[in-house]
Order: C-alpha cells, then sequence, then structure tokens
C-alpha cells in the first residue's frame, strides 16, 4: 500500500513510483491511500489494483455540524477498507503522523515511512531520511526506490487520462476552432510563487503573435478574480478557463497542448509528466531543476533570500519572481518551439 494523501503536485509527483513497483512486483496487490481531492489523478491507473479514498474534507464537516455517528460509521468503513487486504507493506510517502496511523491501522507488518516526522516514526518499522540536496524531479520518491534496492529504470510520472476526459478535450478543440494550443497555468497556493499579472497578459499576447498559439489559461474557482484581470489586460483574446473545468479535463488539456508555461503547481508538473514542452517559472521554491527531459526548462533566478518558501522576507515584493521577464520566458519558447520536434 502506498500513502501519499495530497497535494496534487505532490501525488502527481510520487506517481513515479508506481512503474517502479508494479515491475518489481508483477503480482502483488498495490493499493493507494489518497484524500478525495487528489484521487482522481490515480482513478484510472491499471497498475493499481485499488485506490483507497480518505474524505478528509468530509470528516471535517462532519465534525463541525456534531454528526459524530455518521462520522464514527465514516471512520469504521476506511478502518475496514484499510484492513481488507493483508498488506505485507505498508509505504507512507507523506512522512506526517496522519499518514503514519493510516499506516498502522492497515495492519501492514512493515511500515516505512519517507522522511518521518511529527513522531510518526514511531510507528514505523522502517524510516528513509529525505534528502533536500537532491535537485532531480521527484527526488524523493527515486531516493525511496533506491534505498529500496530496486531499479528506478526510467521513473516516468504516470497520469492516465479517462476516455470521457479525451472526449473532453478533443470536443473542446472542435467547438473552440483551435488545433494547437498553448497551456498557462499562473496560479497557485501562494502568493509568493505566483508571476506578475501583467506579465502572464503580455506573455500570452507574444505566443499568440509570434506563434500562432492561442493560449488557454487554467486555474480553480479560487483563481477566478486574479484569472479575470489577466484576461482584462490581454489584448489578444484568451481562453480564460478558470474555475470552469475539473482537474482531469484540465490534465487532458495539457496532454494535448504543444506548448505549457507555470509556476510551482500541481498542473504545470503534469507538462512534464505529458512530455509537452514545459516552461516552469520557480521562485520562493524550486522543487527541482532537473527534469531529464531536454523538453523542459526551469527558469529560477537564485538570490540570498531563495528558495524562502512559506516565509518570504521581501515585505511582498517577491523579487525573484519579478526578477523573471517576459523576455526571458520568451527566450525559452523560442529554444522550445524551433525544435524540430515541434514541426512534427
Amino acid at each position: 500500500m502506498f500513502i501519499r494523501l495530497s497535494a496534487i503536485g505532490d501525488v502527481v509527483m510520487a506517481t513515479s513510483v508506481i512503474n517502479v513497483f508494479r515491475r518489481a512486483y508483477p503480482d502483488s496487490y498495490i493499493s493507494w491511500l489518497v484524500e478525495s481531492k487528489a484521487k482522481d489523478l490515480l482513478a484510472e491507473n491499471t497498475l493499481l489494483d485499488e485506490v483507497i479514498v480518505w474524505h478528509k474534507a468530509e470528516w471535517k464537516e462532519l465534525l463541525k455540524r456534531g454528526k459524530i455517528i455518521t462520522l464514527t460509521k465514516e471512520i469504521s468503513h476506511l478502518v475496514r477498507q484499510l484492513r481488507r487486504i493483508p498488506y505485507d507493506i505498508a509505504i507512507d510517502m507523506q512522512g506526517l503522523l496522519k499518514s503514519a496511523v493510516f499506516a498502522y491501522i492497515s495492519g501492514a507488518k512493515d511500515r516505512i515511512g519517507l522522511g518521518s516526522k511529527e513522531c510518526s516514526n514511531i510507528l514505523m518499522t522502517k524510516v528513509i531520511p529525505r534528502r533536500y540536496d537532491d535537485k532531480r524531479i521527484s527526488s524523493q520518491y527515486l531516493q525511496l526506490v533506491e534505498s529500496l534496492g530496486l531499479e528506478p529504470g526510467d521513473f516516468l510520472m504516470n497520469i492516465a487520462i479517462s476516455e470521457k476526459d479525451e472526449g473532453f478535450a478533443e470536443n473542446f478543440k472542435v467547438k473552440s476552432n483551435i488545433e494547437r494550443y498553448a497551456v498557462i497555468c499562473p496560479f497557485t497556493t501562494r502568493p509568493q510563487k505566483h508571476w506578475m499579472e501583467g506579465r502572464w497578459s503580455e506573455f500570452s499576447d507574444k505566443i499568440l503573435e509570434d506563434y500562432n498559439l492561442p493560449v488557454i489559461m487554467l486555474g480553480g474557482k479560487g483563481d477566478i478574480p486574479a484569472s479575470n484581470r489577466i484576461e482584462s489586460m490581454c489584448r489578444k483574446k484568451i481562453f480564460n478557463m478558470s474555475g470552469k473545468f475539473t482537474l482531469m479535463q484540465s490534465a487532458a488539456l495539457i496532454k494535448h497542448s504543444s506548448l505549457l508555461i507555470g509556476v510551482d503547481t500541481g498542473i504545470t508538473h503534469m507538462g512534464i509528466a505529458f512530455n509537452i514542452p514545459t516552461i516552469a517559472i520557480f521562485g520562493s521554491t524550486c522543487p527541482y531543476t532537473d527534469t531529464r527531459k531536454k523538453n523542459t526548462i526551469i527558469l529560477y533566478k537564485n538570490m540570498e533570500c531563495s528558495p524562502c518558501r512559506r516565509r518570504p522576507t521581501c515585505d511582498g515584493h517577491f523579487k525573484c519572481m519579478e526578477a523573471i521577464t517576459v523576455e526571458d520566458v520568451l527566450r525559452k519558447v523560442s529554444y522550445l518551439l524551433n525544435d524540430e520536434n515541434f514541426a512534427r
């Protein structure tokens, strides 16, 4: 059993372990415990035998409303799911107390924790330390499989799209009268990871003008005000789709795109997973610099204060992102799109 509950970007990168374990243990029953908001990333993966869902948000709501009996039933149901299969190994890739508790409840004889903290190590039979100096994409999960003596192979992320969502992407292209297009992913959970809104507008105009690539802007419902501001500053048409698509509909559009540009957010990593020419703009965080792919470029201006992660010291100026200009990104686009592979 794998346990990586959230967040979307972390689950995307953690899917790199699926191929490794299926190849090493072809006849094993492999399941994954995940929160409901990220379950669709795994639901169509044929290399997994089961996806077990923790309805965390629903549990919180039941507790808030005092629905203790209903909550107790939900907890009992999840415990039964976790214990239904006599697991030999539970691998906690989250490394937190909550994920370790689930590993312990599963009854697995061997419980392996990746970078276990919050005292979760006491519930593990083995802990594999995290190394933070490794700048390969999915590096912590790569360290995990290597520590277990498994052959990582190409160690590619594994996101499966349903036929329904594939059809959605095709229908969108037909209805919008577009064939090739670029996707931009400007939004994430922390403002210090955002590139400046006006630069997204300028960049989107230039991509349409210079490469005849319409731009689709993706984001969640909470990103609608910001996406509307970006759209209002565009001189050319942009497909502002924030809050309009499901996670996997967005994934399908990314899979069929010709170019992706985004900040450090889950759907940006999908561009790399689907082998789409991708430019990742990093600032307060820099999760990786080596993607092992020639069609991915990381734009990151290392400063004395970076990466600051959750504790910026620049009083909201976000100098690391300010330092990345539209021209910087366009130069990288030119490099990627002038490649002979793009013409094909």
